[in-house]
């Protein structure tokens, strides 16, 4: 076998023959999602949780070939393909994704893939990849959440561009059932919004009930905004256990109801500081498994 010393090689090349790894957080569905009366009014608030997608990608720079596992994460390998070809360094790698987020269900798992995706591929090309330039590729893509900010944000989806950063909130416990089924984000997506001008003048009061609530950390708030943009969101994509899930809520005290409004799950919020925290979360835990004969418990992020 014949070796070589990589400390002989130009720099150049040991930079390309390299590896990197990043991740991306999820959210659990959408504060908020709707529409607002103004040009690419399109927009969501994201609920940052801790669950993630890992990306390892491994440049082979004696091959041209790109590959991702698992196979099925073609929107990653063509992420991929696109810095390396901006990258002018003709160069093949083996892309890898680990994720605890769960497909099709509105937790932004495709989302993560690919932020994770394209801070692994800078990683090891030593390329800057700021969030504006991530936001660049992701726009040739699919439409996007706003998982690039360590922050709760309002985000334009469709033309994946941040409209502002909204802080951070205490840590939460999501009680949540899945309706089953999975949610391809581009046909979502593409569906019409059947909103009418109220409906956009409502979602601007909501936004601008909830960008005061996080700057407040006023999360009985934070629930009811979440609660109504759930409710304005069934004309959309209906979900059977909205109300059923909005009444257990109130009965063991919860802040609100948070969706996946393209997706498939709901979410009752749960403040753990306050007094009885855990008594209320079993509670809730029983009376979902009695709705739905499933219950995930995610945790928020916060990022103080």
């Amino acid at each position: 076998m014949t070796t070589i010393d990589t400390r002989t090689l130009p720099a150049d090349y040991r930079r390309v023959a390299a590896t990197g790894v990043s991740s991306a957080f999820g959210t659990f569905g959408e504060l908020l999602q709707g529409v607002l009366p103004e040009a690419d009014g399109d927009f969501l608030v994201t609920l940052p949780v801790a669950r993630w997608a890992v990306a390892r990608f491994e440049v082979a720079p004696h091959t041209d070939v790109l590959e991702v596992w698992p196979p099925h994460k073609k929107k990653a390998l063509r992420l991929a393909s696109m810095i390396m070809a901006d990258s002018g360094r003709p160069a093949g790698g083996v892309l890898t994704i680990d994720s605890t987020l769960p497909e099709g269900k509105g937790l932004a798992s495709s989302s993560a893939d690919l932020v994770a995706t394209a801070r692994a591929v800078a990683n090891a090309l030593d390329e800057p990849m700021p969030p504006r330039r991530i936001e660049s590729y992701l726009a040739r893509i699919e439409p996007t959440d706003g998982v690039l900010y360590p922050s709760v944000v309002a985000f334009h989806h469709r033309s994946v561009r941040l409209r502002a950063r909204l802080g951070s909130l205490p840590s939460m416990a999501v009680v949540s059932v899945d309706e089953g089924g999975a949610v391809d984000t581009v046909d979502f997506n593409s569906i019409p919004k059947p909103f009418t001008a109220a409906d956009e003048r409502e979602y601007v009061r909501l936004l601008d009930r909830i960008t005061g609530a996080v700057a407040r950390q006023d999360l009985a708030e934070v629930g009811a905004v979440a609660t109504a943009s759930a409710r304005m969101n069934q004309v959309l994509r209906h979900k059977w256990s909205l109300e059923p899930m909005i009444a257990i809520c109130r009965e063991v005290g919860g802040l609100g109801v948070v969706v996946g409004h393209s997706g498939t799950t709901l979410g009752i919020l749960l403040d753990t500081s306050a007094p009885h925290a855990h008594g209320r979360l079993t509670a809730a835990a029983q009376a979902c498994q009695e709705l739905a004969g499933n219950v995930t418990v995610y945790r928020t992020l916060s990022f103080h």
